[in-house]
């Protein structure tokens, strides 16, 4: 948490965990693998990496003092 904000790795671990649950749902489970489902499964994944990516880094220090 040193380089994203507090609520955007708290969105970003738990939409992991969503897709990551809805997957072993999916694999282990034998629940419906519909491709509205996937589609929105593959949302979820773009919608986690622009959050990442909309995220402000790590302010660096200037080396001119």
């Amino acid at each position: 948490m040193t380089v994203i904000p507090l609520g955007t790795a708290y969105a970003v671990w738990t939409g992991i965990g969503a897709v990551g649950t809805a997957l072993a749902g999916i694999l282990f489970f034998g629940e419906s693998a519909s491709a509205l489902r996937l589609a929105l499964l593959a949302v979820l994944v773009c919608m986690i990496v622009a959050l990442k990516f909309a995220s402000p880094g790590k302010a660096q220090p200037n080396p001119e003092g």
